[in-house]
C-alpha cells in the first residue's frame, strides 16, 4: 500500500524513504507493481474495480515531481527535507484491469500512457454509492433491458464516461457485465440524465 501521484502519462510517483524494506528491495530488484483499487461500496472488494500497474521503479530528481506530488499530499512537505527520503517513478511496461466478476484484460503500454483521465474519475464512488443504496431495482432492470442479463440482484462496481460494470447474482452464479452508456457523459448530472433515460427505456420495454 503506498501513496502515490500520477503524471500526465499516468506513470506512478512515490516518496519513499531508504529505510523502507520496499526501498531495499527496489535497490536491489526495480522491477514492481502497484495495485491501485476504488473504494469499496458494495460490501465485496473482490466485485470492484481495480487496476495493477506493472514496471520498473527508479529514483527520480524531486525538482521533477516535487510540485505534482505536494498538489496531492500537502503533509508530505514535512518528510521531504529528511535526507533519507527521496523521489520514485514507476515506468510502466503494462497494465492489467478488473471491473469486477467476469471483466477483465491486460491494456498495453502505450494505450495506457496515451489515454486521457476520465472525467468521472473522481466523481465515481458518490455515483456508486448512490445507484447501489437506492436504485438497487432500477439496475436490475437495466442488467435486463441493456446486457439480456435476468439477474436476482445488480450492484454497479465500476462507471466511467462511457458506462459501468455490473456484478450481477442470478441464484448462486454471479458474474460480471459491462453496459454502455448510450452517449459520453462528464458530470454527475449528466450521468444521472442518462441513467434516468435507461432506467425510462427498460421499464417502457418490459425490462
Amino acid at each position: 500500500m503506498m501513496p502515490y501521484a500520477a503524471d500526465d502519462v499516468g506513470r506512478p510517483i512515490f516518496l519513499i524513504s531508504s529505510m523502507a524494506m520496499h526501498t531495499q528491495n527496489l535497490r536491489q530488484d526495480p522491477r514492481a507493481s502497484l495495485l491501485i483499487t476504488q473504494p469499496d461500496v458494495s460490501g465485496d472488494p473482490l466485485g470492484s474495480a481495480r487496476l495493477t500497474v506493472v514496471g520498473t521503479v527508479a529514483e527520480v530528481p524531486g525538482a521533477e515531481v516535487r510540485d505534482l506530488y505536494l498538489s496531492r499530499y500537502e503533509n508530505a512537505r514535512y518528510w521531504q527535507d529528511y535526507p533519507d527520503f527521496a523521489y520514485f517513478r514507476l515506468e510502466v511496461s503494462g497494465v492489467y484491469f478488473i471491473g469486477g466478476f467476469g471483466v477483465m484484460g491486460w491494456i498495453a503500454a502505450e494505450e495506457y500512457a496515451s489515454a486521457r483521465p476520465d472525467p468521472l474519475a473522481e466523481l465515481a464512488p458518490g455515483i456508486l454509492q448512490h445507484m447501489n443504496a437506492d436504485h438497487a431495482d432500477a439496475l436490475v432492470e437495466i442488467a435486463r433491458r441493456f446486457a439480456g442479463e435476468s439477474a436476482d440482484k445488480a450492484v454497479m462496481t465500476a462507471v466511467d464516461r462511457l458506462g459501468f460494470h455490473l456484478r450481477l447474482q442470478s441464484g448462486e452464479r454471479i458474474h460480471g457485465r459491462r453496459v454502455a452508456f448510450p452517449r459520453e457523459v462528464t458530470t454527475t448530472e449528466e450521468a444521472r440524465r442518462v441513467l434516468v433515460d435507461m432506467v425510462r427505456e427498460a421499464r417502457a420495454s418490459g425490462g
